[in-house]
């Protein structure tokens, strides 16, 4: 019987072990500048694996849920992006203090090249050039398709996609399911989505998907996007765009 309760006993704490680290309770930390140790207000943090954010108020501080091993990521403009990972000391405590370091620019030379315009719009019209670029669909195919002057290559992704449209898809998705699957969550969170709206260096996207800056314009590139968007979107319009492709995607693959 003594056997019996030991074994049990030795069971027991493995599980109650796991469950603790897999149980979420909610953290605060003050974010500060490393090189004076003021506060730094409206810096953004993202729960890396539940995809939640938070925002610090004016004294550099925020409160998250998360559990130990989540990831966060700390980034706020001017300053270096910090990823760090929550300890069992930091759920104990409930509070700790983030340094950001500061980024240091270099100033690049800068050419204006202004236009010289009449005043009269019938002119001015024809001497400021206009990149338009158009999203259309074609009749039994869900995907659209976006082509334009910056698009040239626009007419032959379209015939592939018509051909065969699922195998162009799986080699975009296809490799990365899990990953792809959290943009449903990444588009419930609205502290994620005001970050992303005013963010253009794909960063964060990057950061959430585990894919490159690099991956991500051959993704939107595939799904008929054109350079012109893909260059100037903001970061949550190239998320809304990833997600209808990766949408698309799964439809197609289910007709299949």
């Amino acid at each position: 019987m003594k056997y019996l309760v030991a074994l049990l006993f030795f069971c027991f704490i493995p599980f109650s072990f796991a469950q603790s680290d897999s149980q979420q309770t909610v953290i605060s930390a003050t974010v500060v500048n490393e090189v004076d140790n003021r506060p730094i207000a409206n810096a953004n943090i993202i729960n890396i694996n539940t995809v939640k954010g938070a925002i610090t108020n004016e004294n550099g501080k925020f409160t998250l849920a998360a559990s130990v091993n989540d990831t966060l990521h700390v980034s706020m403009l001017g300053f270096k992006s910090l990823r760090l990972r929550v300890t069992n000391d930091w759920i104990k405590n409930k509070e700790t203090t983030i340094y950001l370091t500061e980024k240091a620019y270099a100033l690049e030379e800068v050419v204006l090249r202004p236009y010289t315009l009449t005043g009269y719009i019938e002119v001015d019209a024809k001497i400021v050039p206009v990149k338009e670029n158009y999203r259309y669909s074609i009749s039994g195919i869900s995907a659209g398709y976006e082509v334009g002057d910056t698009s040239p290559q626009a007419f032959k992704r379209v015939v592939e996609s018509i051909f065969n449209p699922t195998d162009l898809l799986y080699n975009v998705f296809g490799k990365k399911p899990r990953e792809l699957k959290r943009l449903r969550e990444m588009k419930k969170d609205d502290t994620v989505r005001n970050l992303l709206e005013s963010k253009y260096d794909r960063e964060t996207i990057s950061i959430l998907l585990g894919v490159s800056p690099k991956e991500i314009s051959e993704i939107l590139e595939r799904c008929n996007y054109s350079e012109s968007f893909i260059k100037s979107a903001n970061d949550l319009q190239i998320m809304d765009a990833i997600s209808a492709c990766y949408e698309e995607y799964k439809i197609l693959k289910k007709r299949s």
